[in-house]
């Protein structure tokens, strides 16, 4: 249930507190702009509460002690930025090859290679199509206000637990250093239930268990990967988030996730100020993507126009979930760049006035 009193609080800083209050215990990463606050914030306040930080000497480091202590069924998180994001790409596909439930944040910053630390939404395929090996999903999770990067963090280890998978808590600079009130609230459910019967906590008493992603017998790895699809499904199926605003009349469908939705939703008041019929799909989840929702107000509109901080990383699944025959078009601004609502108003009219 919310709290009484509301924090004042860095994006960071209502993530790391979230985790805390979900019953997070052990935090293992190396810092890395602009998501610094989040260790920062653990290395003081986890100790208070009984449990540990420790800085890794590597991104890949910290992964792999994520791994193993996710395997004892406490609740894990590490967090980064776009560099350290990649170097954790193979530990990725251990935990969804181990089925193993953690939680990691990325702050995006510019790319390609080490770029720069203003914000940006260029990890998209990154974090949705995988960056490491084989045929696997995280759960992401795209928050647009502090009060979301709360709540979200801890639907991001609720999430992790049931599916027991990886999660990823999506965001960039802007986000991460955005100064809002924050409603605090603690989860009825910590998570931390002894009585899983997958977990690595010694065999006293019982029989060994084992934990891998190694399968060697004939067909064993293809019916592993088809179990895994299975559960995507079931991702797709039941927990899929998405705000939709204005769309049962709108010629001119905006799909955008992050900053840029929340930048763009200034854009689209101002639209319907004008008389223009513009409406919002906000992908919460980036996996589960939406699907449905894009689906049946694209058949509403005449256009689509997806906003993004990138050079266009979510148009191909925008198309591919729209009604056949609906024009997709692009606007956004790469590598650190943050449209304003002004900017984006304009791409809207100049979208809008060839709505058929």
């Amino acid at each position: 249930m919310p709290g009484t009193k509301k924090l004042f609080l860095k994006g960071n800083e209502a993530i790391a507190l979230a985790a805390i209050n979900a019953g997070c215990r052990y935090y293992f990463g190396y810092p890395i702009t602009p998501q610094n606050d989040i260790p920062e914030y653990m290395a003081r306040h986890l100790p208070e509460v009984g449990g540990e930080f420790l800085q890794a000497e590597s991104e890949i480091a910290s992964i792999n002690m994520l791994l193993g202590a996710a395997a004892t069924g406490a609740r894990v998180m590490t967090s980064s930025s776009g560099p350290g994001i990649s170097l954790m790409q193979e530990g990725f596909s251990y935990f969804a090859g181990n089925e193993l439930p953690a939680l990691v944040v990325n702050m995006s910053r510019q790319g390609p290679g080490l770029g720069g630390i203003s914000a940006t939404q260029g990890d998209y395929n990154q974090a949705v199509k995988g960056g490491g090996h084989g045929d696997y999903h995280l759960i992401v999770l795209a928050p647009h206000t502090g009060q979301e990067l709360y709540d979200l963090t801890i639907k991001g280890f609720e999430l992790a637990d049931k599916y027991r998978c990886l999660t990823m808590i999506l965001g960039d600079a802007v986000l991460g250093q955005i100064k809002e009130p924050i409603d605090p609230w603690k989860p009825a459910d910590s998570g931390c239930d002894p009585t899983r019967d997958w977990l690595i906590t010694g065999a006293a008493g019982r029989e060994p268990r084992l934990i891998k992603s190694l399968y060697l017998a004939d067909g064993e790895m293809e019916d592993h990967n088809w179990h895994l699809q299975e559960k995507y499904a079931r991702m797709a199926a039941e927990d899929v988030l998405v705000e939709t605003r204005d769309t049962e009349d709108a010629r001119l469908l905006l799909v955008a996730f992050g900053t840029m939705a929340r930048v763009a939703k200034t854009a689209i008041a101002a639209a319907r100020e004008k008389g223009l019929k513009v409406g919002l799909v906000r992908p919460i989840s980036l996996f589960p993507f939406p699907v449905e929702a894009i689906r049946a107000a694209s058949a509403v509109a005449g256009k689509i126009l997806v906003g993004e901080m990138n050079t266009g990383q979510m148009v191909d699944d925008v198309r591919l979930a729209a009604v056949p025959g609906v024009p997709v078009e692009f606007y956004g601004r790469p590598g650190g760049a943050v449209s304003t609502p002004e900017e984006i108003l304009q791409r809207i009219e100049t979208a809008y006035s060839a709505v058929s």
